[in-house]
């Protein structure tokens, strides 16, 4: 039996969190009211979700040895992922971000610079780092190395999930090895050039062949294509405090639902209720729920639908 449900590849950040009480107008001006330090990063989040649904959980990548390095590894150490495959970069600062938070909303701008030195090389990826799981989740940052982690996993019949939300040089490299893509609502139309986000998704699965190409849409849920049907879930209404991080903790919530088997309605309703719950606390991780939360979530929320995405999706499945 492989040792690990899920071993993640990709990146981590700690956060410097701005919250203000409105955004300000471009060259505008105003006072923040909260800075507040917290750990986050969109595949270290994913695998706190995965690790707090109770999933035995990997994790690869590289961490600065400043201040803020230490504060994610700290993160880390008490959530019961294993981190020996971590390594920590000497004379290296951790990856950044700043973050402003429009109190009046919810919603983040993010700033973030990533050192050189952080880089994941294709050669610190051992086969053996791999195999070990049940189900390989990655990112695209660092792509030579999630493509050898991918073609890994596909050479031994491991799934592979990948959040992506922006073109990364090579990635057709990843993308072949691909099970489950759960790409921002921007990454489809621009990796085709097909506008309507439909035929985008349709597309993608027709040339990479994989068993679901999907894409999150914030504040209206998320939409997925598997077995020549489109699948649209509504988002849940909820107290919107920070939505830093819904993302990471949707495909966190997603790697939990492929290891569970579930249907694809009920995997991205299950998603979006995990990430609708992160948006109820500030940080990346702020409110990471465990199950019987997101099941109460999920059997009592408001839902907010994209009527285009609805009605498309519904058209779509009856031609």
């Amino acid at each position: 039996m492989p040792t690990f449900d899920v071993v993640g590849v990709g990146l981590n950040a700690t956060d410097t969190l701005l919250i203000v009480p409105n955004f300000p107008a471009y060259a505008g001006k105003v006072p923040f009211t909260e800075e507040i330090l917290s750990p986050g990063g969109q595949m270290a989040s994913a695998l706190v979700a995965c690790a707090r649904l109770g999933l035995r959980v990997k994790y690869i990548g590289a961490i600065g040895d400043d201040e803020r390095g230490r504060i994610q590894r700290e993160s880390l150490s008490g959530t019961g992922i294993n981190l020996d495959h971590v390594q920590e970069r000497k004379g290296c600062p951790n990856q950044s971000a700043y973050i402003i938070i429009d109190r009046s909303t919810g919603e983040r701008t993010v700033l973030w610079h990533r050192a050189e030195c952080l880089r994941i090389d294709p050669e610190e990826i051992l086969p053996e780092q791999i195999t070990c799981a049940r189900l390989l989740h990655i990112d695209g940052h660092d792509t030579p190395a999630v493509a050898r982690a991918a073609a890994i996993a596909r050479a031994h019949g491991i799934p592979v999930t990948v959040d992506v939300d922006t073109i990364y040089h090579g990635f057709d490299k990843v993308l072949p090895n691909i099970d489950y893509l759960v790409a921002s609502s921007e990454f489809p139309t621009a990796w085709t050039g097909v506008n309507d986000p439909f035929k985008a998704l349709e597309a993608i699965q027709n040339e990479y062949g994989m068993k679901v190409a999907a894409m999150t849409l914030g504040a209206h849920g998320a939409l997925a294509r598997a077995g020549g049907t489109f699948h649209y879930s509504p988002a849940y209404v909820v107290n919107c405090v920070d939505t830093t991080g819904a993302g990471d903790v949707f495909h966190g919530a997603f790697c939990y639902a492929v290891l569970q088997g579930m249907e694809m309605r009920a995997a991205l309703d299950f998603c979006n209720a995990m990430a609708a719950l992160n948006c109820t606390a500030l940080g990346a991780r702020g409110g990471i729920a465990a199950l019987p939360d997101v099941r109460s979530l999920v059997a009592r929320a408001e839902r907010r639908s994209h009527p285009e995405f609805a009605a498309r999706s519904a058209a779509a499945n009856r031609s």
